[in-house]
């Protein structure tokens, strides 16, 4: 059945990180696109902007954040449109407050981020805090494989926010109760399409904006709210024993994403950096970005080229002098 998370072990164990080929003609820029829908929007419509601003071809490659980091660090790649904090602090400091390789745009996106739960495990299965993960009776209806343990959806395996996940069911204790997956997100989402199509219960890593609310009653546990004494965070690229040395049994902290960019940029483009920090993406436009790829199956590029068409007056007014 399509909803049974042995599907999406199925699918893990085929799952690899895409990365797009450069063309032969080397562009006059590099932009790297998120495996997310919302990112590969914004990503296009940065892409097309551009051109239509000021006559620079931009590639639109597929990278991992850590991967497009050491880029913006080394001049290979020049923007990042969505770098999401806190998840990222530790990369802001490292490339944007002590290398200074790094710039990071002042307009954000309001976000947040957590664990929801579709209404049925909300209202027919009480799973309503984050505390209920850890009650074996609640999470056995998360079991659709028959190995006595309910399975929860953390992310992406190159998500920064999926090691943050992990290191919080750790924290929390629900790690021992449930099988934690990593999957791809259109395989995530995939799941839980299915399990609203035969109301069963699931739970799974959430953040918004994202077109899943536009599409289904989801319904976010409630958790303690975040403390800074009690969220240690360290990263796998930090420390080969990150897992144990880290610990945060608390809610995230506000989040919000922005727009990265290689400083170097200032100095060889500046009308370029200078439309980069005016970019203003509002929530509402993220959640149809991601409906518009996500669901409606459209062409990234495609629906960037209608959306700057639509909003020309907008992409103009980030581009005056």
């Amino acid at each position: 059945m399509l909803y049974a998370w042995s599907w999406l072990k199925t699918a893990l164990a085929a799952s690899t990180l895409c990365l797009s080929c450069m063309g032969a003609q080397a562009a006059d820029l590099v932009i790297a696109m998120p495996n997310w829908w919302s990112g590969k929007a914004s990503a296009n419509i940065i892409k097309v902007g551009l051109k239509k601003e000021f006559g620079l071809e931009a590639d639109a490659v597929e990278m991992g954040t850590l991967i497009a980091f050491a880029g913006l660090d080394s001049g290979q790649v020049d923007i990042h449109p969505e770098v999401w904090l806190p998840n990222l602090d530790n990369l802001v400091k490292r490339y944007v407050t002590d290398a200074g390789t790094v710039a990071i745009s002042p307009i954000g996106v309001p976000a947040w981020q957590g664990i929801c739960a579709n209404r049925v495990a909300a209202d027919k299965d009480g799973i309503r805090d984050i505390s209920d993960l850890s009650d074996q009776k609640k999470t056995s209806v998360l079991d659709t494989d028959g190995d006595g343990q309910g399975e929860l959806w953390i992310g992406a395996p190159t998500w920064s926010s999926t090691e943050i996940e992990r290191i919080r069911a750790n924290s929390y204790g629900y790690a021992k109760k449930l099988t934690l997956l990593e999957v791809q997100e259109d395989v995530g989402m995939a799941a839980v399409d299915a399990a609203e199509a035969t109301e069963r219960p699931m739970v799974f890593a959430c953040y918004a904006p994202h077109a899943v609310f536009k599409l289904h009653d989801i319904v976010r546990l409630t958790e303690p709210p975040y403390d800074p004494a009690k969220w240690k965070v360290v990263l796998p690229g930090e420390d080969p024993e990150w897992l144990s040395k880290s610990s945060a049994p608390v809610g995230w902290d506000a989040a919000h994403y922005h727009i990265a960019y290689a400083t170097a940029l200032r100095q060889k483009h500046p009308d370029v950096a200078r439309f980069l920090d005016r970019i203003d993406f509002k929530p509402e436009e993220a959640i149809d970005m991601s409906y518009a790829l996500q669901v409606e199956r459209q062409d990234p590029l495609a629906f960037a080229e209608q959306w700057v068409e639509k909003n020309q007056a907008r992409v103009d007014g980030w581009a005056k002098p």
